[in-house]
């Protein structure tokens, strides 16, 4: 039998190895980009046509090459950044592994032209799909300037894959973003289809990150701060009242190499406990800086992996900075166990005696509470009992109840509503003389003929708007409710970007925006619901949500907006409601297609029959 095993030849290695080096357009850019700075530049503009698929062009005026390292950089496993293995364990350069270059030129038509401050006359080198083209001097400025032309060209199926436009570009954006706030002190540009995106120019991390994400940054940030033998932290976190619902603006940096790690964005939100709404994610741009040997960034070829020595010590000195730069700046509050809610915002310090005056009672002595035994008292409220609905825009519940219902038993067939048991016409057969209530200002309670019903009235509203928005977009008809005071919505390029591409579907769920300039933005009007909201934090948590999914597909960005929107939308814990509210409330969830769920899967209500009441009291 012949032997069947061989090995690869190097233009088919190379191409192997970009399917993990060069992923999409972006990871070139951040290839290139790295290695800029490694090169010592102080200056580094990017480039990109059609997202990066056309071209993608960095020049800089780092150290340059010789003509010897110029034809080099395009081999496998060559690099200037390490020597032998100690030096795998004292890594601070961006690049180390030498694989970038060669897996670019693999898959793409590649021309690098260089030159070092010292030589005359620089080098100029054409490859394409491996295959090396030409080399000759030329006259050039010092620094380097690869082109990299026709991305995936020779590889359809990868090319074929990529996103749309607009989402390979907002990725190569990210990949620029994460090197501007790691590296302040450089002036950095980019350029894409002919016209300026960014012109960084050098400052401090400060100015560099409002330059990136724009001046209403600059208010929110609060400085973090610690230095211990083992860890130095710095860098900035955001304010809890301008969280998101998104984890977009979340930056760790080590050793000024950007990572993900989910263990330390455990230990930041740990720091912000108690102070943030369920669901919402604060800003940080954080800058740990440890002995390299105590972390090892030769873990995936992306390098936005990394492995700790002692990260249960680090995770508790990054949390304790977090919770310090809180307190010392005065946002986490101070909290008096003590104290009643109701009395907060009573003035109770103690007044001088000269202020004391003595009460003025007055009363009418032949006052008889029981000459109008048929009259009402006035309600606790002032107002006759007439609170405003937040069910707004829709119909408030009959006097006959649940007598005209639905058959809850032909609802949604999913697993997840087979989890709960389905409730007959009989068993929600409800009327007005029967008991309503709300318990705790969070729960409906309500007699059914097994026992009784306890509804979340705000996880009921969020499946009930979830279903109308989701209705909405299917015919395309809404109702916008416009504002009486339009509020002003400053975006970051990223977030404008993701804006007019949403255009369309945000028009359909209820908003009206006009635009003032590329980056600022008037909204006029909001869906009815969503009057007493945020609209500006609305929007951003929308975008946010976009950005993290990157869903083209309409049903799945329906979805997703819906979501959003209903969370912002639905009734909010400890809202007060009359016992029409409440009726209609129960009404609307049971006529929704799966009234027992939220759409993130939150259960909606449970039932208690008299058997289980009377089994628990027996034990």
């Amino acid at each position: 039998m012949a032997d069947i095993i061989q090995l690869l030849s190097d233009a088919l290695a190379n191409q192997i190895a970009a399917g993990e080096v060069v992923q999409r357009p972006a990871s070139a850019v951040k290839e290139l980009l790295e290695n800029a700075v490694d090169a010592g530049a102080t200056d580094i503009q990017l480039v990109v046509k059609d997202a990066g698929k056309t071209l993608i062009q960095v020049v800089d005026n780092g150290c340059g090459m010789s003509v010897t390292d110029a034809r080099m950089c395009f081999e496998r496993h060559a690099t200037s950044k390490i020597r032998d293995i100690n030096d795998l364990f004292r890594i601070r350069t961006f690049g180390f592994r030498g694989e970038a270059m060669a897996s670019i030129a693999a898959v793409a038509q590649v021309e690098l032209r260089t030159r070092r401050t010292e030589d005359e006359l620089g080098t100029h080198l054409r490859i394409e799909g491996s295959a090396y083209l030409g080399q000759e001097p030329a006259q050039l400025p010092a620094g380097t300037n690869v082109l990299i032309k026709n991305l995936f060209y020779n590889v359809p199926a990868r090319r074929n894959f990529l996103k749309k436009e607009d989402t390979e570009f907002r990725n190569i954006c990210d990949e620029f973003l994460r090197l501007a706030l790691s590296q302040p002190n450089l002036s950095l540009s980019l350029v894409h289809n002919g016209n300026d995106v960014y012109r960084l120019r050098p400052g401090n991390l400060r100015q560099r990150i409002v330059g990136v994400m724009g001046d209403q940054f600059n208010a929110s940030l609060v400085p973090v701060a610690e230095s211990t033998p083992m860890l130095q932290v710095n860098g900035f976190i955001g304010k809890p009242n301008t969280a998101r619902k998104s984890r977009g603006n979340q930056y760790f940096f080590v050793n000024n190499r950007y990572i993900r790690d989910s263990y330390l964005h455990h230990a930041v939100m740990g720091a912000y406990a108690g102070l943030l709404p369920e669901g919402a994610q604060p800003a940080y741009f954080l800058f740990l800086e440890l002995d390299t040997k105590k972390v090892d960034v030769n873990v995936h070829p992306t390098k936005t992996e990394v492995k700790f020595e002692e990260e249960q010590a680090l995770y508790a000195i990054l949390q304790s900075a977090v919770r310090r730069a809180l307190n010392q700046y005065n946002v986490a509050p101070s909290l008096d166990f003590e104290r009643e809610t109701g009395l907060d915002g009573l003035d109770l310090r103690p007044k001088p005696t000269d202020q004391i005056r003595p009460p003025q009672i007055s009363f009418n002595p032949h006052y008889n509470p029981f000459s109008n035994p048929g009259g009402q008292a006035p309600a606790p409220n002032g107002n006759g009992g007439q609170g405003g609905s937040p069910l707004s825009g829709a119909k408030r519940g009959s006097s006959e109840g649940w007598q005209n219902l639905y058959d809850i038993s032909k609802g949604s067939n999913t697993a997840a509503s087979k989890q709960l048991p389905l409730l007959s016409r009989e068993e929600t057969h409800h009327t007005a003389e029967k008991p309503l209530f709300q318990l705790h200002r969070n729960y409906i309670v309500a007699q059914i003929k097994s026992g009784l019903l306890l509804v979340d009235q705000q996880a009921a509203h969020e499946r009930i708007l979830y279903e109308k928005y989701l209705q909405q977009f299917k015919s395309g008809k809404s109702a916008s409710q416009q504002l009486l005071f339009p509020e002003q919505l400053e975006l970051t390029k990223i977030e404008a970007g993701m804006l007019q591409e949403l255009w369309d579907e945000l028009g359909r769920s209820g908003f009206v925006l006009v635009r003032e300039n590329d980056l600022l933005y008037q909204i006029q009007g909001v869906p009815t619901e969503l009057v007493a909201s945020d609209a500006g934090q609305l929007l951003r948590d929308i975008l946010g949500q976009y950005r993290q999914n990157q869903t083209h597909d309409p049903k799945a960005l329906h979805e997703q907006m819906a979501r959003t929107l209903a969370h912002n939308g639905g009734i909010k814990s400890g809202k007060i409601l009359e016992k029409a509210e409440m009726q209609q409330l129960i009404d609307e969830l049971f006529a929704c297609e799966n009234p027992y769920y939220t759409p993130k899967g939150k259960q909606t209500l449970l039932t208690l029959t008299l058997e289980e009441v009377l089994q628990r009291l027996k034990s």
